[in-house]
């Protein structure tokens, strides 16, 4: 049996509700990262997530890379787009439960990275559950311990682009690849996963249905989909 927990990057977007629809109609919650820019261009739309369902998560304000930049600056981009998903719960009616972080791109902040693990205990974010993931890298890299959501699994999708070079195929082998350089093999029996999807509309119009494609073709493998669960905040 194969489990998995899915995340779902850069929300809102114009496809975000087609998206919350899907998953619904497959029984799936997803934990959602929302960059606060992309609530405020779509905001209707992260409503439509939280009212169906999903979880929104913190993904910073306008996505940097925080290892490029200060700890004050790093900081900022969270408490920012802390108070645009705390109006963002209240608007929708949903009471915000958990307080899950997402760096931009699992840039962890370089330098900066043990500070903003401490900034994170302290402020009460929460750690997405991992106590299922029996792959050693997740401890080894200290991802156990870390109060952020990394993943396990990356579709990398967002790389369908014009003249790219990086087509829907290259994803599928992704997915159906043993032996991966990076992360752990997605079909392999006994897994358990965090998936790392995106909200794109530039996919969608590339590739219609993209996370459809992909989440059928895992449930046709016989991968469970489990609700995102959360430990406690040490504070």
């Amino acid at each position: 049996m194969i489990h998995a927990i899915l995340t779902i990057d850069d929300i809102a977007s114009r496809n975000t509700p087609a998206i919350v629809d899907y998953l619904n109609e497959k029984g799936i919650t997803a934990l959602m990262f929302a960059v606060g820019q992309n609530v405020e261009k779509y905001y209707d739309n992260a409503v439509y997530a939280l009212q169906h369902g999903m979880i929104v998560g913190n993904h910073s304000y306008s996505h940097p890379a925080f290892s490029a930049i200060t700890f004050e600056e790093a900081k900022a981009e969270i408490e920012k787009n802390e108070a645009v998903l705390d109006k963002l719960y209240q608007d929708a009616g949903v009471e915000r439960r958990f307080r899950p972080f997402r760096f931009p791109y699992g840039d962890k902040g370089g330098a900066n990275k043990e500070a903003l693990q401490e900034y994170f205990r302290e402020n009460g974010f929460h750690k997405l559950c991992d106590i299922q993931i029996p792959y050693p890298f997740w401890k080894d890299f200290g991802l156990s311990k870390d109060i952020d959501t990394l993943w396990t699994f990356d579709f990398a999708e967002y790389n369908i682009r014009p003249n790219s070079g990086f087509t829907v195929e290259d994803v599928w082998k992704r997915i159906y690849d043993k032996n991966p350089g990076n992360g752990a093999a997605m079909l392999a029996d006994g897994g358990s996963h965090i998936l790392l999807l995106h909200a794109h509309d530039e996919t969608d119009e590339l590739v219609p249905g993209y996370y459809k494609q992909f989440i059928d073709c895992l449930l046709e493998n016989g991968v469970t989909f489990d609700v995102p669960t959360f430990f406690e905040p040490v504070r």
